[in-house]
């Protein structure tokens, strides 16, 4: 069976599960992605890597375009992905509403799960916040870190802490058994995220990649995208 290439965001890994099973229907290809933080992803697409369908952030599908790296004309965006905050599947939710209770709520955990601090969106605006709440050396020795926010969900399931919470893009928590959302971050920490999945220059499967590109954001997408966390 001939396989359609996708480099992604880990924001979108949920929302291309969910079609993959129809486009293979449709096309007969089956779907090889590779996702994770869009810092590496742009730079795995950067070193030559060929791709058919590339699904990051619309800031960085922007900056490939000016490369030459992804077709100018094809980018449709997926939606907006907000961050979160996730606990245990059996814990009780912390309050997250406002920024005192996101601090205290932080300050009680004894794990913060979050992708990479440094190449991830989540992750690098995470940072930013906890140095906003003046709290970023404090829970230093809580922090967790995975090179995604999938992994870092996935290691939240089966963690061992007795106090664990988690900090990631949203679409990684509803798609992550084990668990759940307890809230987005505050309005005043709030990160909204649009994510873009355009055709890449060098891909080999043109056709198939606009045909999952549809399936992904066509009139027919919307249920798979509110489900999967996109607004």
């Amino acid at each position: 069976m001939s396989r359609l290439t996708v480099l992604s965001g880990g924001a979108a890994h949920g929302l291309v599960n969910m079609v993959t099973e129809q486009f293979t229907a449709d096309t007969g290809f089956r779907v090889e992605g590779e996702y994770s933080a869009v810092g590496v992803m742009a730079e795995r697409l950067r070193s030559g890597l060929r791709t058919d369908l590339v699904i990051l952030t619309r800031s960085l599908i922007a900056e490939l375009s000016r490369e030459g790296l992804v077709i100018d004309g094809s980018a449709r965006d997926l939606g907006t992905v907000l961050t979160g905050v996730a606990f245990r599947t059996g814990d009780t939710a912390s309050l997250v509403a406002s920024s005192e209770a996101l601090r205290a709520a932080l300050l009680a955990a004894d794990a913060i799960y979050v992708p990479d601090m440094t190449q991830s969106t989540a992750g690098t605006h995470i940072a930013s916040v906890l140095a906003g709440l003046g709290i970023a050396n404090e829970v230093q020795p809580c922090l967790q870190s995975f090179p995604n926010g999938a992994t870092a969900m996935r290691e939240l399931a089966a963690s061992r802490f007795a106090r664990p919470i988690g900090c990631t893009q949203i679409t990684e928590i509803l798609t992550t058994p084990g668990v759940a959302l307890a809230g987005p971050l505050p309005k005043d920490c709030e990160l909204a995220t649009v994510y873009t999945a355009v055709l890449g220059s060098h891909g080999l499967y043109p056709d198939e990649a606009m045909h999952l590109l549809s399936l992904l954001t066509g009139d027919g997408s919307d249920e798979y995208r509110i489900r999967a966390g996109f607004i």
